[in-house]
């Protein structure tokens, strides 16, 4: 087994977990939804846990036969994705403070990352893939040369790059103007807050005019929202609208203001 037929491979699963996660959610939110972390139609967990399969399955033959016990198959595949879609989880969330899935109204779920129910549904999917799907593939590649493999693994392997090198890119500007926009909203609350703690003994005039400020901020933070949507490039946007929630490092406040800038992306 190759490394450009292994790549291949993952790039083709990576696909496939790509429709199913975008027909899930559309069906789901009942609107289309390009999900993925890239801009590419791939989903690379899906495509690495297959790969990882297919990889241990040389090593540990016995463990992987299509004639081996179901439940035991199962067992690796729910708790192998478990482990994977934790981690990728954590990986994501300290390097970009999001999340692209969350499971926190799911039943039995750990931290929002994965929960029970994800997990059995990736258990029989496992199952499937090591029964049907890669004994199918096994078969298919002995007709294919070898060379056709080093061809499609070099030009995956550069679109995959370049997208992964935009998606990165992408992803770190759009930090900085999520920073700006946190750094505003911060500096908006530390002048409230001063306002009122100097004058005390006239709170009653001060909340009246607070209220008063409150509902001309409406119309404010409305324009500061489309001016910051404004400095957005369409991918980062399309990245923006991907992302489920931002999870805050410091300050839960600003980050409320940040999704609510990510719901008044999703309505344009």
């Amino acid at each position: 087994m190759s490394a450009s037929s292994l790549f291949v491979k993952f790039i083709f699963f990576s696909f496939l977990g790509w429709v199913w996660e975008s027909i899930y959610c559309t069906v789901r939110e009942k609107k289309w939804a390009d999900r993925g972390f890239l801009f590419g139609p791939v989903c690379p967990i899906y495509g690495s846990c297959v790969v990882a399969v297919m990889i241990l399955s040389n090593i540990f033959p016995e463990v992987f036969d299509p004639k081996q016990a179901v439940w035991l198959q199962f067992l690796i595949c729910m708790i192998g994705s478990a482990i994977a879609e934790y981690s990728t989880s954590w990986v994501l969330e300290k390097r970009f403070s999001a999340r692209w899935w969350d499971y926190s109204d799911m039943p039995f779920n750990l931290n929002g990352r994965i929960c029970l129910p994800a997990s059995i549904g990736f258990g029989i999917a496992g199952v499937i893939i090591i029964r049907y799907m890669i004994p199918t593939i096994v078969q298919l590649e002995s007709h294919i040369p070898a060379e056709a493999f080093e061809v499609l693994g070099l030009i995956f392997a550069a679109v995959f790059g370049a997208d992964f090198a935009l998606t990165e890119a992408s992803l770190s500007s759009l930090l900085k103007t999520i920073e700006e926009y946190k750094s505003e909203f911060n500096i908006k609350a530390e002048e409230t807050y001063t306002t009122i703690a100097r004058v005390p003994e006239n709170m009653g005039k001060v909340i009246s005019e607070k209220r008063e400020e409150i509902i001309e901020n409406t119309e404010e933070r409305m324009h500061r929202m489309a001016r910051y949507t404004a400095k957005m490039t369409g991918a980062q946007k399309h990245i923006f609208k991907n992302i489920i929630m931002f999870v805050p490092r410091t300050g839960k406040e600003s980050i409320t203001k940040i999704n609510q800038l990510k719901e008044y992306i999703e309505k344009l």
